[in-house]
């Protein structure tokens, strides 16, 4: 029996939603909450005489924290699933703590303005210290650690896929396949196709800004960081194929370096087709994926809020994508005293997502891993107070939920590496 509070109603969210109201043993109330309350309505419309989970809905404006307390002390869910963007993540947070009440997210925290004079000044300090430039880092949120540990609260972060399952997927290698673990490659591969010249398969600005900021990964104790889209490899996915893929800096870099210290070397990779890479070049180089507002006859607009006005919604592709996914981890390392190689993954394809939730893989892939985050949440699997990272928690149960429902692994002890 749990009553848990949804914050966020895209597509990641619907899908997280519809999968914890196949858990309603589990799942016994839900409260949809977002900015566009009509958007909750509608799908807990869709859902009502599909499920046993009481289903409710109310508006918010996740930016306002006093506003997110008076829902959750309105509410008095037992978890709070911060699904919206990742710009909303210490307001949510702030207002757990000050209601009593457990966090988890999907991705890190980044700013929404980063011309914001107080931010920079913390930015470019943690710049020069960490040795990487991207926006999002967990410095924020990690500095919460001593307020949810000494309020007896968990906060769980960045439970998506990647990060996230991709974390898990660490976590069961250290547990069950190595004695000590010297590189990681964290692969991940969209094979979908949704037919447009040019799309993003989640929130545009948080994507875009993403993959194009310089990539950067960790080796020998220490950042690396290079150009944009620098370093391309190939890769022959199971169930999609050859593709190229491009190194990026990533979130989970930052926690399995400190999580699982002896990795000599932690990359991560993400598949582009060149018609997506030759359109955000052109984007960029016009300016269109600044965050600085300008002024435009009269009126002050966001480059990159105005592009995604223009982008279709991701939550708009799930009937026009087929293919499929495949995100996983390669691994060498030692186990008992021998070397030793191992890829952990996941195949999810594009049209069974569809006809199951509604929806394509990229927001299955993630929407699910929350449903089954919370699930360890509620149930006691994963139950430390202060801030934390998946890696941390006991992978097993977590899997299990997984392969129950939908993203089962598949492993190789001989992959291909990666050069």
């Amino acid at each position: 029996m749990s009553r848990v509070l949804v914050i966020g109603c895209g597509g990641v969210a619907a899908v997280a939603i519809r999968k914890c109201c196949q858990a309603s043993e589990i799942f016994t109330d839900l409260c949809i909450a977002s900015r566009t309350v009509s958007k909750c309505e509608a799908l807990a419309k869709s859902l009502e005489s599909k499920t046993k989970t009481k289903i409710t809905t109310a508006k918010v404006n996740a930016d306002n924290v006093e506003e997110v307390i008076e829902l959750i002390n309105s509410y008095k869910p037992d978890l709070v699933m911060n699904i919206a963007l990742p710009y909303q993540d210490l307001t949510i947070m702030d207002a757990c703590l000050a209601c009593g009440v457990n966090y988890m997210d999907t991705a890190n925290y980044e700013p929404e303005d980063t011309d914001n004079p107080e931010w920079r000044a913390i930015y470019e300090k943690r710049c020069k210290e960490s040795g990487f430039s991207a926006y999002f880092d967990y410095s924020w949120q990690w500095a919460y650690r001593d307020k949810f540990k000494n309020a007896g609260l968990t906060a769980l972060l960045g439970c998506g896929f990647d990060p996230g399952v991709t974390q898990a997927y660490c976590a069961y290698a250290k547990k069950h396949e190595f004695d000590t673990i010297d590189t990681i490659d964290i692969l991940d591969c969209n094979g979908g196709d949704h037919g447009y010249p040019f799309a993003t398969n989640f929130n545009p600005e948080v994507n875009l800004r993403e993959v194009s900021a310089p990539g950067s990964y960790w080796e020998n104790g220490h950042w690396v960081e290079i150009p944009a889209m620098s370093i391309k490899r190939e890769y022959n996915f199971d169930s999609v194929g050859q593709k190229d893929m491009y190194l990026l800096h990533h979130e989970e870099i930052e926690s399995l370096a400190l999580n699982i210290p002896e990795v000599r070397r932690i990359r991560f990779f993400m598949t582009f087709g060149q018609s997506y890479l030759t359109h955000m070049k052109c984007l960029e180089d016009v300016g269109m994926l600044s965050t600085t507002p300008i002024n435009f006859e009269g009126h002050e607009i966001v480059p990159i809020k105005f592009l995604k006005a223009l982008l279709p919604d991701p939550a708009s592709l799930g009937p026009r994508t087929h293919g499929k996914t495949n995100i996983g981890c390669i691994f060498t390392g030692k186990k008992d005293g021998k070397d030793k190689s191992y890829y952990i993954y996941n195949v999810c394809d594009h049209q069974e997502c569809y006809k199951e939730v509604e929806s394509q893989a990229i927001s299955y892939t993630t929407g699910v891993p929350a449903m089954c985050g919370a699930m360890m949440l509620l149930t006691g699997k994963w139950n430390k107070a202060g801030v934390f990272n998946v890696e941390e928690f006991d992978p097993d149960p977590f899997l299990d939920a997984l392969e129950k429902y939908g993203l089962p692994k598949k492993e190789s002890r001989d992959p291909v590496l990666v050069e």
